[in-house]
């Protein structure tokens, strides 16, 4: 390794206290660098913008993701300007480069028959659990609430007679979600019959407070939440990758495909723009080319 490459990684670790794995990240990015332009006869020193270029275009051509492009991007700009106040290169090249434009990442949804076998096969389980988890699940997909905002939820922001419950979202932006009768009767089974239960281990009385607890009676985390989806999943024996992200989408993509107004599915999902919400249009667009690949009598026929 060239002495100014260590110099650049030990001043990373040891004055910036950079976790040694993404020092060794950068150290990589820097090799890999080096490697080519001293292939093709050029030294750091008269490196330009159209070398980068060229750089980022064998990076693409060798299958390597725009993302990650740009996370060398990144690492090497950092490294020339510290090359640059050592006073070895006059000037940083990578300071000129235009951030390449990023895919959009539709995201995942599940079909309405997926979400209703879920529904079905959590329901065949016998622990003392079932009920839990059955109420997160119908009021994660009721709601399309983030998973942030699903953990805080506390009892009193939920009124059982309206089937509404009030959200603090992004930003302190207060809104308020329905949900169905199926899932109010859930919620009503898991409030009386097992909540009580699982509250009873741990006596802390902040915890009492909030609508879901782990079972250990502890308030429910994000990464908690997580983990119960997951071990639903070994349960049941299923393999859709259960994840509180993926049924907010099939919320806002169902809700879509039946008609609702777009800025309806804005205000529930509590988005601020309307252009964060309109990624939905295409995940519909992309389950109706699903949909005729899948039935379609003549899609598979040349």
């Amino acid at each position: 390794m060239l002495s100014e490459i260590k110099d650049f990684l030990d001043h990373l670790q040891f004055d910036h206290g950079y976790s040694l794995k993404t020092v060794e990240s950068y150290g990589r990015d820097i090799e890999q660098f080096y490697k080519l332009i001293f292939e093709q006869g050029v030294d750091i020193t008269d490196v330009d913008a159209g070398i980068i270029r060229n750089y980022l275009s064998q990076l693409m051509m060798n299958g390597i993701s725009k993302r990650s492009c740009q996370r060398k991007v990144a690492a090497l700009r950092h490294y020339y300007s510290y090359l640059l106040n050592k006073n070895i290169v006059e000037d940083n090249p990578f300071l000129y480069i235009d951030p390449l434009k990023q895919e959009k990442r539709l995201p995942s949804v599940l079909y309405l028959e997926q979400i209703e076998e879920v529904f079905k096969r959590n329901r065949e389980r016998n622990d003392t659990l079932m009920w839990r988890d059955q109420a997160i699940l119908e009021l994660l997909y009721a709601t399309g609430v983030r998973a942030s905002e699903f953990v805080n939820i506390r009892i009193r922001d939920v009124d059982l007679k309206q089937r509404t419950i009030r959200i603090m979202g992004k930003g302190r932006k207060e809104r308020m979600v329905v949900f169905s009768q199926s899932s109010k009767e859930t919620l009503e089974h898991y409030l009386d019959d097992v909540r009580p239960g699982i509250a009873g281990k741990n006596h802390l009385e902040f915890n009492n407070e909030y609508l879901f607890l782990n079972a250990s009676g502890e308030k429910l985390t994000v990464r908690g939440l997580q983990y119960i989806l997951e071990d639903i999943e070994k349960k049941i024996g299923t393999n859709y990758g259960l994840h509180p992200h993926i049924f907010r989408h099939s919320f806002a993509t169902h809700l879509l495909e039946g008609g609702a107004d777009l800025r309806v599915i804005q205000e529930l999902l509590g988005h601020e723009s309307l252009n964060t919400t309109q990624i939905y249009t295409h995940v519909s667009e992309e389950q109706i080319l699903d949909q005729f690949h899948a039935h379609h009598p003549r899609a598979h026929k040349k």
